[in-house]
């Protein structure tokens, strides 16, 4: 990465300060929905999902992303009270068992709101924050860190229209133009941190060239979370098998650290960090 690049250190929460240095953050997933593209089903219990979410926990996640809605390509909405009845009882339990923060992602304000009163300390929203018009006040008035991510259309159409002129840079515009409506809507600068949309709209080429430009995003100053894990271009490249898809999502991760990524958003939490401990005593990570 480029000496002339700033890196941001810090992301601000509700109530605590994630510090970057030259280890990666590890979010770790949890989907509570019966479609989502990996592991859909498998954690759609409320029981089942607080099971998961506490081993993330234990596996070494510095972060737990809930999810009520599948987000994959070609996947429907869900309703409001559908997506409230499946992450509030999985909220309600861990809020108050887990250590680190907790995130919940989110495109329905209402969604962010409840989460918010029950403790959760950022809010991940794959529409940039600007698909429910109620999202900003929420986040503001909340006092939480939020993750705005690119993504061109909805599940629903993002696979329609891969056309870029310059991937990176059409993206870095967006996530540029996000960044600034936020700050102007009363979003605290060190509230932000952003997310190019790795599997959003983009076609597997584009998805191995964002990976490989990732550091040009360090321009935004602000921090970067990436979502790669499990995901379709990975896949290709790998085979199917369960096993081949783990070990391509952790090369990318490292490919990711290495990068200067600060927070890599991913299912299998104790072979990345264990894959990251490594790459980091090889003294790979020591130029960040």
């Amino acid at each position: 990465m480029p000496d002339s690049i700033h890196r941001s250190l810090t992301w601000q929460l509700r109530t605590r300060t994630l510090q970057f240095q030259q280890w990666p953050a590890i979010m770790g997933i949890v989907n509570v929905t019966p479609d989502s593209f990996s592991d859909g089903g498998q954690f759609y219990s409320h029981q089942l999902a607080v099971e998961h979410a506490l081993r993330l926990e234990d596996a070494g996640a510095d972060i737990i992303d809930i999810g009520g809605e599948s987000t994959r390509p070609y996947s429907e909405p869900v309703s409001l009270d559908e997506e409230l009845a499946r992450v509030v009882p999985v909220l309600e339990s861990l809020c108050q068992r887990v250590a680190i923060p907790i995130s919940i992602d989110t495109s329905k304000a209402a969604v962010a709101r409840a989460a918010i009163e029950l403790g959760v300390e950022i809010v991940n929203d794959v529409t940039g924050l600007a698909g429910d018009p109620e999202m900003v006040a929420v986040v503001t008035q909340g006092q939480v860190g939020v993750c705005a991510m690119h993504m061109r259309g909805t599940p629903q159409t993002m696979q329609d229209n891969l056309v870029y002129q310059n991937v990176v840079e059409e993206i870095a515009g967006y996530l540029r133009d996000r960044d600034q409506a936020l700050l102007a809507a009363g979003v605290a600068a060190s509230r932000i941190c952003l997310d190019p949309g790795i599997g959003f709209g983009k076609s597997h080429e584009q998805n191995w060239q964002l990976v490989s430009e990732c550091a040009r995003f360090h321009m935004l100053e602000r921090p970067l979370l990436v979502g790669h894990s499990r995901k379709g271009f990975i896949r290709k490249l790998c085979g199917p098998k369960a096993g081949d898809i783990v070990a391509g999502s952790v090369g990318v991760a490292l490919a990711l650290a290495e990068r200067g990524v600060q927070i890599l958003r991913v299912h299998d939490v104790q072979a990345t960090r264990d894959a990251l401990h490594c790459f980091a005593a090889s003294g790979s990570l020591a130029h960040l």
